[in-house]
């Protein structure tokens, strides 16, 4: 059974229709919208600000979300791929995003909508990823525009897998 917990008063919300494994963390004020999954030994900690997350989000094994107390909140849209083992920091993702295994987006970044980031990739503080665009390296830079193929291709082919594994998980 998942560790969802309340701190503070305040409970996770989960829509009824997600996958959360049985060794994920969610606690604290955090919202997750529908279609979602949370996998194994994945931490969402809105102990110290909120977190927020729309429809077809999910969170591979081992990935990290957090903000910053009182000041980074952690807002993630909608059609999100948060790869394994990646960290997630009070920041802004947009719609249609994926964020690559073990890459880390630190506070105050912002990535617009129909983005990539690549695996291994660090995105430093207050770094603003411009919408169709592919961010690599350490310290993370853009090094291409995605063409409309990548965006079906991978973004969007990646989170409705990822609707489908869950569903394998729910019986």
């Amino acid at each position: 059974m998942p560790l969802i917990k309340a701190v503070r008063g305040k409970q996770p919300q989960i829509s009824e229709d997600c996958y959360i494994a049985e060794n994920a963390t969610i606690v604290g004020e955090v919202t997750i919208g529908k279609q979602c999954s949370v996998w194994f030994n994945a931490v969402i900690r809105g102990d110290v600000h909120y977190i927020t997350m729309g429809d077809k989000v999910n969170v591979q094994d081992g990935a990290v979300i957090h903000a910053t107390y009182l000041k980074s909140p952690t807002t993630i849209g909608n059609n999100v791929s948060i790869g394994h083992n990646a960290i997630v920091h009070g920041c802004t993702i947009q719609d249609n995003v994926l964020i690559g295994m073990g890459s880390i987006i630190m506070d105050d970044c912002i990535i617009e909508s129909n983005s990539i980031i690549a695996a291994g990739a660090v995105l430093t503080k207050n770094t603003v990823v411009e919408s169709g665009s592919i961010y690599a390296g350490v310290p993370a830079k853009k090094v291409k525009d995605i063409s409309k193929e990548l965006i079906s291709g991978e973004i969007d082919r990646i989170a409705n897998n990822y609707v489908e594994y869950s569903s394998w998980f729910k019986d």
